[in-house]
């Protein structure tokens, strides 16, 4: 069964009309367009927010360590130690901090004793979450009020990442001693 389309509709090949090529006409790219980059600027907008809201959550856990190495690296620095000698105290302050951190937080049996190492590591976190997302909501919300509750939101959450981060390096809490070779079995 064949349709056929109403006259006004009806598309057909004509050699009458021809292509008519106008010199020095400036072809404008569409990439230009006031719409073109509206939408690529969007699109680069949520990839950028999304890029530093996944690096502030990995780089939560050592926001401690950081403000120590920042903290040694100026004390070295005043001190009279030159820019290469503190780089070098801030770097291994901030190792150190991380490492005792970790350390005790896995060697600690206590709960409560395991819930202040870690708390000491996300008090800082949850400061760079609130001011990151107070940041960011500042852009985009006209409340002052809706700002902070989702900064206070935002602090929460990284706060609470860094905890979780901090656990899962240090590992599970030491049960006791380990016996370095077992007694051996008399049947």
């Amino acid at each position: 069964m064949r349709f056929s389309l109403p006259a006004l509709l009806a598309f057909d090949y004509n050699p009458i009309r021809v292509v008519v090529v106008v010199e020095d006409a400036t072809v404008e790219p569409q990439v230009t367009e006031p719409a073109t980059m509206i939408i690529v600027g969007l699109i680069l907008s949520v990839f950028g927010i999304g890029f530093l809201c996944w690096l502030l959550f990995t780089l939560a856990v050592y926001a401690l360590p950081f403000y120590a190495g920042l903290t040694a690296f100026f004390a070295a620095y005043h001190s009279g130690a030159g820019v290469l000698g503190a780089i070098v105290v801030g770097v291994l302050a901030g190792a150190a901090t991380l490492m005792i951190g970790q350390f005790l937080f896995a060697s600690t049996r206590s709960p409560i004793a395991r819930g202040a190492i870690a708390l000491l590591y996300a008090a800082p976190a949850a400061i760079a979450g609130f001011c990151m997302t107070l940041g960011l909501s500042r852009i985009g919300t006209p409340s002052l009020i809706w700002s902070d509750v989702f900064a206070v939101i935002g602090a929460i959450c990284v706060g609470g990442t860094a905890l979780v981060r901090m656990a899962a390096i240090a590992g599970p809490p030491a049960v006791g001693p380990t016996p370095t070779a077992l007694p051996p079995q008399h049947p």
